[in-house]
């Protein structure tokens, strides 16, 4: 087959979840020396790996049209007329709706149609598309059983249509071999173990509110002396997350980190006692799955996608419920054996999910939209 990968949005938005997806399976499908051929689309002015340059699978191509441009719709296809692909393959959500192949769109999730009040004008009259994307398309990606199931009720999709292909951790996630390797990232950022992480955007569908009330309620109850570390970049709607902060008087002992680069997450995944996950709603949760790729244990919402990802390598709790909240990270801190217990199951839970199962169950999905 001649199979199209709009990667686009992989350097437009290169920290983004979609951004990573799309390189990260790209990557694996390459791996797998398939018969087939890959032309790879990034913007004009995008570097593109490599190792994708230099794949004999692999045609990189590069397209004047920017991602979520308003006349998309239009100059996309025109673009992509010469290259006479078998499959098209969308992981941002949208195809073009005038295409000479079949399509394969991958949807991470609908927070859009749940929350949407929390999308910019820019954003909604892009995702505003997904009703007739889910329509167009030949195929469809879920990337969990919950993502399916939104599909299905919100939008009508087939199951036949669907299928659920899980994404993975990167391999950079992983246990320390030497614990001490991590001490000099903890001490660039005033960290101390024990400490609690939180990984995402600050926004109210991350619930970052009701971790920060639990934070506060563990310190006075159970007079615990520790850190909360957030990571991740300031966004939509999160004034009331700083005004809470000012409220609760929590400045000191919570440290507002920003967005950090990968190799420096790793470690604070590997040093942190466990991961906080209060979110209302994920596609996915791929920081869960990070989180014990290295073996951390995990508190997590027991809503949408979580528990799926989860498994039984970490606790789910209502996201509104603070005072479980509170006394769950009190248990985590305060009880080794438990703590033991969720690292060992986190590790095992985490083996079931891989970039190379991915691809290949992709590569399926390619066929059969093709057929």
């Amino acid at each position: 087959m001649r199979i199209g990968i709009d990667a686009r949005l992989a350097y437009y938005q290169r920290e983004g979840g979609i951004a990573q997806y799309t390189l990260r399976l790209s990557r694996a499908l390459l791996q797998l020396n398939s018969p087939d051929q890959f032309f790879i689309w990034f913007q004009r002015q995008d570097r593109p790996p490599r190792e994708f340059v230099k794949n004999g699978h692999a045609h990189v191509r590069r397209l004047m049209t920017p991602p979520h441009h308003p006349y998309e719709q239009w100059t996309l296809p025109l673009e992509l007329l010469p290259q006479r692909l078998d499959v098209l393959h969308s992981p941002d959500f949208i195809p073009p709706f005038r295409r000479n192949c079949a399509s394969v769109i991958t949807v991470h999730d609908l927070a859009f149609m749940h929350f949407p009040r929390l999308l910019t004008r820019e954003s909604a009259a892009y995702y505003g598309q997904i009703e007739r994307a889910v329509q167009s398309a030949e195929r469809i990606i879920a990337v969990s059983e919950a993502t399916a199931r939104d599909l299905t009720s919100l939008l009508g999709v087939r199951a036949d249509k669907l299928s659920v292909i899980y994404e993975a951790a990167d391999a950079l996630y992983q246990p320390v071999a030497d614990p001490q390797a991590i001490q000099p990232t903890l001490a660039k950022y005033g960290l101390s173990p024990p400490f609690i992480l939180f990984v995402g955007t600050i926004e109210p569908r991350k619930n970052l509110s009701t971790l920060l009330r639990a934070f506060h309620h563990l310190r006075s109850r159970y007079k615990a002396s520790l850190q909360l570390a957030v990571v991740g970049k300031r966004g939509w709607l999160s004034d009331d997350v700083f005004a809470l902060l000012d409220e609760l008087k929590l400045h000191e002992d919570v440290k507002l980190l920003g967005p950090l680069p990968a190799h420096e997450l790793a470690a604070l995944y590997n040093g942190a006692r466990c991961l906080a996950l209060p979110s209302l709603y994920e596609g996915f949760g791929l920081t869960a799955l990070e989180a014990i790729s290295c073996g951390t244990p995990v508190v997590v919402s027991n809503t949408s996608s979580l528990p799926e990802v989860v498994g039984d390598a970490g606790l789910c709790l209502s996201p509104h419920d603070v005072g479980e909240w509170a006394h769950a990270l009190a248990s985590l801190v305060t009880d080794d054996n438990l703590h033991r217990e969720l690292s060992q199951k986190a590790l095992r839970r985490a083996q079931q999910f891989s970039w190379q199962r991915a691809a290949r169950e992709t590569l399926e999905v390619y066929a059969k939209a093709a057929a």
